[in-house]
């Protein structure tokens, strides 16, 4: 009884792709503690808003390209499929949940 490792759509990443992926996870993470920390942006909360979203965002990326090792590959199409239908799926209803709540609460207020 054999076990295939190398089985098709599981990808593995070497110790040069966890280390850039760490690192950036580490950059992407003390760029917007220190940007809150320092107190030096509190007249601009749009801006800190921004950087943190935008960080947030590269942060989400960072992990599924170097740790899920998510790509264009047709080894990884079931997972990438998987993973955008997942997205749209949470993507309607959180904005379905929220134009529900304000059609609500426009006819509530009449």
């Amino acid at each position: 009884m054999s076990h295939d490792h190398n089985s098709a759509g599981a990808a593995h990443g070497n110790v040069k792709q966890y280390t850039i992926g760490f690192i950036l996870s580490i950059i992407l993470t003390i760029i917007p503690f220190g940007m809150v920390m320092s107190g030096n942006f509190e007249g601009q909360r749009g801006l800190l808003v921004a950087v943190i979203a935008i960080t947030a965002v590269a942060q989400v990326l960072v992990q599924l390209v170097y740790f899920l090792h998510m790509n264009s590959s047709s080894e990884q199409r079931w997972n990438v499929i998987a993973f955008i239908y997942t997205i749209l799926t949470i993507a309607i209803l959180l904005i379905g949940s929220v134009w529900i709540m304000n059609h609500l609460h426009f006819n509530m207020m009449i």
